[in-house]
């Protein structure tokens, strides 16, 4: 791989978008980790920090990792951003419900 490939793979994984269609379709890239979800509620660790997304009837609809996709169809209350600190609790409150 040359320079120009190896940043241009850094650079992807770095970028963070959030895109929403008609409040029923979310598609968010730049995601580490899906911490926890249900029908009403995830909990995503991106590359800007954790997302909450609060909703109803909300479905996985994609997952890749890999590339740090992720799509969730639903009807979308809220988008939520915490501070680093708070997801760290909100990240250990989840497991110990979800154990």
């Amino acid at each position: 791989m040359n320079y120009y490939e190896n940043n241009q793979s850094v650079r992807a994984q770095v970028e963070h978008h959030v895109r929403m269609s008609n409040r029923r379709t979310l598609d968010i890239s730049g995601v580490k980790e899906v911490d926890s979800f249900d029908n009403e509620e995830f909990l995503l660790q991106t590359v800007m920090g954790f997302l909450i997304v609060r909703g109803e009837n909300l479905q996985m609809k994609n997952l890749d990792l890999e590339e740090g996709n992720v799509s969730i169809k639903g009807k979308i209350y809220e988008l939520s951003y915490l501070e680093e600190q708070h997801g760290e609790k909100a990240k250990g409150l989840f497991s110990k419900l979800f154990k």
